[in-house]
Protein backbone atom coordinates (compact mmCIF):
# COMPACT_ATOMS: atom_id res chain seq x y z
CA UNK A 1 0.00 0.00 0.00
CA UNK A 2 2.85 2.21 0.58
CA UNK A 3 4.62 1.33 -2.20
CA UNK A 4 1.38 2.11 -4.45
CA UNK A 5 0.41 5.97 -2.57
CA UNK A 6 4.40 6.86 -3.24
CA UNK A 7 4.27 5.82 -7.07
CA UNK A 8 0.79 7.90 -7.21
CA UNK A 9 2.44 11.05 -5.70
CA UNK A 10 5.65 10.90 -7.99
CA UNK A 11 3.41 10.46 -11.03
CA UNK A 12 0.85 13.07 -9.79
CA UNK A 13 4.30 15.38 -9.04
CA UNK A 14 5.89 14.45 -12.64
CA UNK A 15 2.66 15.61 -14.16
CA UNK A 16 2.47 18.34 -12.37
CA UNK A 17 6.00 19.86 -14.00
CA UNK A 18 5.64 18.15 -17.90
CA UNK A 19 2.50 19.49 -18.55
CA UNK A 20 3.77 23.28 -18.27
CA UNK A 21 6.83 22.38 -19.75
CA UNK A 22 5.23 20.45 -22.66
CA UNK A 23 3.16 23.75 -23.06
CA UNK A 24 5.97 26.32 -23.16
CA UNK A 25 7.66 23.71 -25.84
CA UNK A 26 4.19 23.27 -28.30
CA UNK A 27 3.13 27.00 -27.95
CA UNK A 28 7.12 28.54 -28.49
CA UNK A 29 7.10 26.26 -31.84
CA UNK A 30 3.66 28.28 -32.31
CA UNK A 31 3.83 30.97 -35.06
CA UNK A 32 2.48 34.27 -33.62
CA UNK A 33 0.13 34.71 -36.33
CA UNK A 34 -1.44 31.09 -35.61
CA UNK A 35 -1.12 32.03 -31.64
CA UNK A 36 -5.43 32.44 -31.07
CA UNK A 37 -4.61 33.27 -27.31
CA UNK A 38 -5.33 30.20 -26.40
CA UNK A 39 -2.85 27.74 -25.12
CA UNK A 40 -2.02 24.56 -27.91
CA UNK A 41 -1.69 21.35 -26.17
CA UNK A 42 -0.42 20.54 -30.03
CA UNK A 43 1.84 21.96 -32.22
CA UNK A 44 0.06 23.93 -34.66
CA UNK A 45 3.22 25.52 -36.70
CA UNK A 46 7.04 25.57 -36.65
CA UNK A 47 8.17 28.67 -36.24
CA UNK A 48 10.26 28.05 -33.79
CA UNK A 49 13.51 29.27 -35.19
CA UNK A 50 11.52 32.63 -36.52
CA UNK A 51 10.73 33.33 -33.13
CA UNK A 52 14.23 32.85 -31.70
CA UNK A 53 15.37 34.90 -33.70
CA UNK A 54 12.88 37.71 -33.29
CA UNK A 55 13.67 37.25 -29.41
CA UNK A 56 17.18 37.97 -29.96
CA UNK A 57 16.80 41.24 -32.18
CA UNK A 58 14.04 42.60 -30.15
CA UNK A 59 15.56 41.88 -26.84
CA UNK A 60 18.88 41.46 -26.73
CA UNK A 61 18.33 37.77 -25.18
CA UNK A 62 21.47 36.66 -26.82
CA UNK A 63 23.87 39.15 -25.24
CA UNK A 64 21.89 38.82 -22.03
CA UNK A 65 22.62 34.59 -22.15
CA UNK A 66 26.38 35.63 -22.93
CA UNK A 67 26.54 38.08 -19.83
CA UNK A 68 24.84 34.72 -17.47
CA UNK A 69 27.22 32.81 -18.78
CA UNK A 70 30.31 35.03 -17.60
CA UNK A 71 28.52 35.58 -14.27
CA UNK A 72 27.30 31.81 -13.02
CA UNK A 73 30.75 30.51 -14.57
CA UNK A 74 32.83 32.97 -12.62
CA UNK A 75 30.64 33.90 -9.85
CA UNK A 76 29.68 30.02 -9.36
CA UNK A 77 33.51 29.52 -9.16
CA UNK A 78 34.52 32.15 -7.39
CA UNK A 79 32.15 31.10 -4.66
CA UNK A 80 33.20 27.45 -4.35
CA UNK A 81 36.62 28.41 -4.37
CA UNK A 82 36.08 30.58 -1.29
CA UNK A 83 33.60 28.09 0.17
CA UNK A 84 36.20 25.18 0.26
CA UNK A 85 38.74 27.60 1.93
CA UNK A 86 36.41 28.60 4.54
CA UNK A 87 35.24 25.14 4.89
CA UNK A 88 38.94 24.16 5.38
CA UNK A 89 39.54 26.74 7.92
CA UNK A 90 36.36 25.88 9.81
CA UNK A 91 36.54 22.44 9.96
CA UNK A 92 39.97 21.24 9.59
CA UNK A 93 42.22 24.09 11.12
CA UNK A 94 41.96 24.77 15.03
CA UNK A 95 40.13 28.10 14.72
CA UNK A 96 38.47 29.52 17.84
CA UNK A 97 34.69 29.20 18.29
CA UNK A 98 33.89 27.12 15.08
CA UNK A 99 30.55 27.26 15.15
CA UNK A 100 30.13 30.50 15.40
CA UNK A 101 32.24 30.72 11.87
CA UNK A 102 30.22 28.85 10.37
CA UNK A 103 26.33 30.60 11.86
CA UNK A 104 28.34 33.86 10.74
CA UNK A 105 29.01 32.82 7.07
CA UNK A 106 26.13 30.71 6.35
CA UNK A 107 23.47 33.49 7.52
CA UNK A 108 23.95 34.75 4.36
CA UNK A 109 21.04 32.34 2.80
CA UNK A 110 18.86 33.30 5.79
CA UNK A 111 18.00 36.89 5.34
CA UNK A 112 15.67 37.49 2.48
CA UNK A 113 17.34 39.33 -0.78
CA UNK A 114 15.22 42.28 -1.17
CA UNK A 115 17.09 43.79 2.20
CA UNK A 116 20.24 44.43 0.29
CA UNK A 117 18.88 45.70 -2.45
CA UNK A 118 18.54 49.62 -1.23
CA UNK A 119 22.09 49.39 0.61
CA UNK A 120 23.40 47.86 -2.66
CA UNK A 121 22.16 50.25 -5.21
CA UNK A 122 23.23 52.97 -2.83
CA UNK A 123 26.51 51.93 -2.99
CA UNK A 124 26.96 50.73 -6.38
CA UNK A 125 26.02 54.18 -7.51
CA UNK A 126 28.57 55.82 -5.35
CA UNK A 127 31.39 53.68 -5.90
CA UNK A 128 30.90 53.50 -9.79
CA UNK A 129 29.94 49.69 -9.53
CA UNK A 130 26.60 50.55 -10.63
CA UNK A 131 25.49 48.87 -14.69
CA UNK A 132 29.10 47.15 -15.07
CA UNK A 133 29.73 43.76 -15.66
CA UNK A 134 32.74 43.40 -12.95
CA UNK A 135 29.85 45.05 -10.43
CA UNK A 136 27.07 42.57 -10.93
CA UNK A 137 30.10 39.57 -11.09
CA UNK A 138 31.19 40.68 -7.26
CA UNK A 139 27.75 40.63 -5.88
CA UNK A 140 26.14 37.14 -7.90
CA UNK A 141 29.72 35.91 -6.48
CA UNK A 142 29.39 37.06 -2.50
CA UNK A 143 26.14 36.01 -2.65
CA UNK A 144 26.95 32.90 -3.46
CA UNK A 145 29.43 31.84 -1.35
CA UNK A 146 26.79 31.16 1.80
CA UNK A 147 25.04 28.10 0.35
CA UNK A 148 28.44 26.99 -1.07
CA UNK A 149 30.22 26.88 2.11
CA UNK A 150 27.01 24.71 3.52
CA UNK A 151 27.63 22.09 1.10
CA UNK A 152 30.89 22.00 1.03
CA UNK A 153 31.24 22.46 5.12
CA UNK A 154 29.02 19.04 5.19
CA UNK A 155 30.87 17.48 3.50
CA UNK A 156 34.13 17.94 5.04
CA UNK A 157 33.11 17.20 8.17
CA UNK A 158 32.73 13.66 6.84
CA UNK A 159 37.13 13.38 5.64
CA UNK A 160 38.34 11.01 8.77
CA UNK A 161 40.65 13.30 11.07
CA UNK A 162 43.42 10.63 10.91
CA UNK A 163 44.31 11.99 7.14
CA UNK A 164 44.78 15.31 8.83
CA UNK A 165 46.98 13.97 11.81
CA UNK A 166 49.05 11.57 9.44
CA UNK A 167 49.67 14.57 7.52
CA UNK A 168 50.61 17.09 10.62
CA UNK A 169 53.08 13.96 11.18
CA UNK A 170 54.88 14.09 8.27
CA UNK A 171 55.43 17.63 7.78
CA UNK A 172 52.45 18.87 5.59
CA UNK A 173 51.52 22.17 5.77
CA UNK A 174 48.24 23.57 5.69
CA UNK A 175 48.03 24.81 2.67
CA UNK A 176 49.88 21.44 1.67
CA UNK A 177 47.27 19.83 3.34
CA UNK A 178 44.04 21.82 1.43
CA UNK A 179 45.82 21.38 -1.68
CA UNK A 180 46.95 17.75 -2.14
CA UNK A 181 44.53 15.92 0.68
CA UNK A 182 41.37 17.68 1.30
CA UNK A 183 40.33 19.57 -2.43
CA UNK A 184 40.38 16.50 -4.13
CA UNK A 185 38.37 15.12 -1.32
CA UNK A 186 35.42 17.92 -1.35
CA UNK A 187 35.23 17.38 -5.44
CA UNK A 188 32.14 15.99 -5.75
CA UNK A 189 30.56 18.53 -2.76
CA UNK A 190 32.34 21.85 -4.85
CA UNK A 191 30.74 20.64 -8.19
CA UNK A 192 27.33 20.11 -6.29
CA UNK A 193 27.53 23.68 -4.97
CA UNK A 194 28.50 24.82 -8.44
CA UNK A 195 25.52 23.46 -10.09
CA UNK A 196 23.24 25.17 -7.11
CA UNK A 197 24.88 28.32 -7.64
CA UNK A 198 25.35 28.70 -11.55
CA UNK A 199 21.54 28.05 -11.22
CA UNK A 200 21.03 30.45 -9.14
CA UNK A 201 22.71 33.24 -10.85
CA UNK A 202 21.83 32.04 -14.43
CA UNK A 203 17.82 32.59 -12.71
CA UNK A 204 18.29 35.73 -10.78
CA UNK A 205 16.51 38.83 -11.80
CA UNK A 206 15.91 40.83 -8.67
CA UNK A 207 19.76 42.12 -9.15
CA UNK A 208 19.86 42.27 -12.87
CA UNK A 209 17.03 44.38 -12.81
CA UNK A 210 18.24 46.62 -10.13
CA UNK A 211 22.05 46.90 -10.86
CA UNK A 212 22.03 46.68 -14.48
CA UNK A 213 20.38 48.38 -17.28
CA UNK A 214 22.34 48.12 -20.46
CA UNK A 215 22.19 45.48 -22.96
CA UNK A 216 25.64 44.30 -22.51
CA UNK A 217 25.30 44.46 -18.46
CA UNK A 218 21.92 43.05 -17.79
CA UNK A 219 21.54 39.25 -17.68
CA UNK A 220 19.93 36.61 -19.42
CA UNK A 221 16.52 37.07 -16.95
CA UNK A 222 16.42 41.04 -17.27
CA UNK A 223 16.50 40.54 -21.17
CA UNK A 224 13.33 38.30 -20.80
CA UNK A 225 11.50 40.72 -18.81
CA UNK A 226 12.03 42.90 -21.05
CA UNK A 227 10.58 40.70 -23.82
CA UNK A 228 8.09 39.65 -21.60
CA UNK A 229 6.82 43.46 -21.23
CA UNK A 230 6.40 43.59 -24.95
CA UNK A 231 4.00 41.47 -25.69
CA UNK A 232 1.76 43.37 -27.64
CA UNK A 233 4.67 43.53 -29.77
CA UNK A 234 6.13 40.41 -30.14
CA UNK A 235 3.30 37.63 -28.69
CA UNK A 236 3.60 34.93 -26.65
CA UNK A 237 5.26 32.89 -28.41
CA UNK A 238 7.92 34.44 -29.28
CA UNK A 239 8.64 35.19 -24.92
CA UNK A 240 8.33 31.22 -24.80
CA UNK A 241 10.80 30.90 -27.67
CA UNK A 242 13.55 33.13 -25.67
CA UNK A 243 12.49 31.75 -22.33
CA UNK A 244 13.32 27.58 -23.66
CA UNK A 245 16.50 29.00 -25.17
CA UNK A 246 17.42 30.71 -22.08
CA UNK A 247 16.86 27.07 -19.85
CA UNK A 248 18.95 25.43 -21.66
CA UNK A 249 22.24 25.50 -20.56
CA UNK A 250 21.48 24.96 -16.94
CA UNK A 251 19.53 21.71 -18.18
CA UNK A 252 22.53 20.97 -20.14
CA UNK A 253 24.74 21.52 -17.19
CA UNK A 254 22.92 19.54 -15.06
CA UNK A 255 22.50 16.36 -16.83
CA UNK A 256 26.47 17.14 -17.62
CA UNK A 257 27.46 17.03 -14.53
CA UNK A 258 24.78 14.45 -12.52
CA UNK A 259 26.85 12.14 -11.24
CA UNK A 260 28.80 14.74 -8.91
CA UNK A 261 25.68 16.19 -8.18
CA UNK A 262 24.28 12.87 -6.78
CA UNK A 263 26.96 11.56 -5.27
CA UNK A 264 27.20 14.64 -2.98
CA UNK A 265 23.72 14.98 -1.56
CA UNK A 266 24.22 11.11 -0.60
CA UNK A 267 27.49 12.05 1.36
CA UNK A 268 26.26 15.15 2.69
CA UNK A 269 22.61 13.72 3.72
Amino acid sequence: MGRTVKGVVLVVTALLWLVPSWLLVVNSFTAVADYDGTPAWWPVSWAFLDNVGTAFSMANVGSGMLNSAVYAALGGLIAVVVAALASFAVVIMPVKRPALWFWAIYVGTILPLQMFLAPLFNGYAVTSLYDTQYGMLLIYAALAVPFAFFVVRNYMTTVPSEMREAAALDGASWLRMFLSIHLPLVRSAMVAAFLFQFTWIWNDLLFGITLGTSPNVRPAMAALADLSSNYSNVGPPVVLAGALVASLPTIVLFFAFQRFFTRSLKLTS
